[in-house]
Parts: structure tokens; C-alpha cells; sequence
């Protein structure tokens, strides 16, 4: 799972993977869109008595034509939108997350997923 290989990578040892999930979506009228996050609002998790839960949900139309670099940027993308605090709420795009902090988190990604396949493997 890129997933999983992405937050081991980048040391993103905030995010619960017990609370993150994934969907797969088909028939979606967007454009463009390979994938997106959803969250309830703390109203949900509050009055259920749950901790916060992200779900990234990836339109398969769009997501499943991609390379495997582009997927692992789209997850990259999605993953930074959860706060450190795995709060519930959302990291903005404005400012933070744009094609260039993507790519230079895909390219630490790549290097440290190297290195740790080239630890396991030996």
C-alpha cells in the first residue's frame, strides 16, 4: 500500500493508520481529480464519542491511469492535508500545498524508500 510506505518513509508517525482509510470511488462527475480527503466534523466525532478518522478516497477513473510516481504524489498530496495533531480538520492548500512541496516530499520519499527497500532486502 503507498500509503503505508509513504507515512514509514517520511516519518509521519502522527498519523493513526487505525483512523486513516481508504475508498475507492467510480462514476465521479469531477475533473481532474484523481483523489481527495474527507474528515467529520469534530460535531460527528464529538457526539459519537469517537477519535477523529480521515478517509482519502481516490476516483478510480482518474487515479488508476497514473504511473506509479504520480499515484505516490497524489497520496503525498492527500496525506499532507491531515495536521499534525490528527485532529480532524484540514491542512490548507494555500501556502503549503502546491506541485512543489509535492514533488520535494516525493523526492525524499523516493530516497528514504530506497534506502529502507536496500536495508530490508539485505
Amino acid at each position: 500500500m503507498i500509503a503505508s510506505s509513504v507515512i514509514r518513509a517520511l516519518s509521519l508517525n502522527y498519523i493513526d493508520t487505525d483512523r486513516l482509510h481508504f475508498y475507492r470511488s467510480q462514476g465521479s462527475k469531477a475533473r481532474r481529480v484523481q483523489a481527495r480527503i474527507h474528515g467529520m466534523g469534530r460535531i460527528w466525532f464529538d457526539a459519537l464519542g469517537m477519535k477523529p478518522h480521515y478517509i482519502i478516497e481516490v476516483l478510480s477513473e482518474e487515479f488508476d491511469r497514473l504511473d506509479e510516481t504520480e499515484k505516490e504524489k497524489v497520496v503525498i498530496h492527500e496525506l499532507m492535508h491531515i495536521p499534525a495533531g490528527f485532529s480532524g480538520g484540514f491542512v490548507p492548500h494555500k501556502g503549503r500545498i502546491n506541485r512543489r512541496s509535492v514533488d520535494k516530499m516525493h523526492k525524499e520519499y523516493s530516497s528514504r524508500k530506497n534506502s529502507l527497500d536496500s536495508f530490508n532486502n539485505s
